[in-house]
């Protein structure tokens, strides 16, 4: 009998989600507010917000198992899924990821090393951050913030009343500047009876808040090691089933967890190529309970987000080695449309074929932008 998984959000995630599960002969059913969604180009979709939670009911009515593709599906239209057919993540394990500070609280409860932080839900609180933290420090709105949405660089005591301002004054909270070496990240993944697997670390450029390269994998043992503890615990505590992601600082030769991600995750798209298993298909079986397939990467890798306006496709294709991805999405400034990938057993000679990667990405916008030091 086939399976069928209900998926909550309907991006370019449930769409990877949609297209790893058609050679598995898993049918997906994605439920969004626009019909011209990238996942509802590709499998069957449903018309509905995504707080509906009469609509999620009905989709979990006629599925196997729910999931999300995007983590602000209110946790309370979860549990009304739940009442039809199992939820995973589950519900609990999505709330924490939509409020920071009780993400942060979460990762302090189970030992998890973080920057300094201070909850910020009045003025006063903000001048307490200021005497706490220091300067410059990291303001971030609570709640629905993604891809650098929702935060401000404090840089001076002038900025500080005027940053949460702009945030709507909405229950805030600071958090300390970090001086990192360079930005992390671990994808994971927990099916049933416990089983888990780990994915490499990636190493992760972002500007403007918005994820722009991701390379795989990091090689240093400790910091795996650390990594897949932390998030290991995570996963234990939620109960958890599905892929998993955290991000981190590497700063000082140690790692701070920043932000987690109960879903499928950008900085693990590079597993469509790279890896045996990607995280689109090892998250399926998860949820559905089937054994978990080999994480193990293909080589090295790398993924290059494609941004606003992208280059032409002949341009891309070009390039030795490239696999390009499109999400079926209107170009606009600083959104998501496709990306890329490289994979080389070499990993000289895949930097060298990032770079001419880069080159014709940044060369085709209209304002290029500058290259990571």
């Amino acid at each position: 009998m086939q399976a069928r998984v209900g998926i909550l959000g309907a991006g370019q995630l449930g769409r990877m989600l949609a297209l790893a599960g058609y050679p598995l002969g898993i049918e997906c059913v994605l439920l969004d507010r626009d019909e011209r969604s990238p996942g509802a180009q590709v499998a069957r979709f449903k018309a509905a917000a995504l707080d509906d939670a009469e609509a999620a009911a009905s989709l979990a009515a006629e599925v196997d198992v729910v999931t999300v593709e995007i983590e602000n599906v209110p946790a309370d239209v979860l549990r009304a899924a739940a009442r039809h057919a199992p939820v995973h993540p589950p519900p609990d394990a999505v709330a924490a990821a939509q409020d920071r500070l009780a993400e942060k609280e979460l990762f302090r409860s189970l030992g998890i090393p973080t920057t300094p932080f201070v909850r910020v839900d009045t003025s006063h609180d903000l001048d307490r951050a200021h005497r706490e933290l220091g300067l410059p420090l990291v303001l971030k709105a609570r709640r629905m913030g993604y891809d650098g949405r929702g935060q401000r660089i404090v840089r001076n005591a002038e900025e500080l009343h005027g940053a949460w301002s702009a945030l709507g004054e909405v229950p805030a909270i600071a958090e300390a500047w970090v001086d990192f070496d360079r930005e992390l990240s671990l994808v994971a993944v927990r099916g049933a009876n416990g089983q888990r697997a780990f994915y490499p670390l990636s190493e992760n450029v972002h500007r403007d808040g918005i994820l722009r390269i991701s390379v795989a994998p990091f090689e240093d043992e400790r910091l795996q090691r650390n990594a897949e503890e932390r998030v290991d615990a995570l996963m234990q505590r939620l109960d958890y089933r599905g892929v998993l992601a955290l991000e981190f600082f590497h700063a000082n030769g140690e790692l701070l967890a920043n932000e987690m991600a109960p879903r499928v995750h950008n900085t693990g798209h590079w597993t469509i190529e790279g890896a045996v298993t990607s995280q689109f298909e090892n998250h399926l079986r998860a949820v559905l309970g089937w054994p978990l397939g080999d994480a193990s990467p293909r080589g090295h890798a790398a993924m290059v987000n494609l941004l606003g306006n992208p280059p032409p496709l002949d341009a891309l294709l070009s390039l030795p080695g490239v696999h390009v991805h499109l999400y079926g999405k209107s170009p606009r400034p600083g959104r998501k449309i496709g990306h890329c990938t490289i994979v080389d057993p070499d990993r000289r000679r895949l930097l060298e074929r990032l770079a001419a990667l880069t080159n014709v990405i940044e060369v085709s916008l209209p304002n290029p932008t500058p290259r990571n030091p």
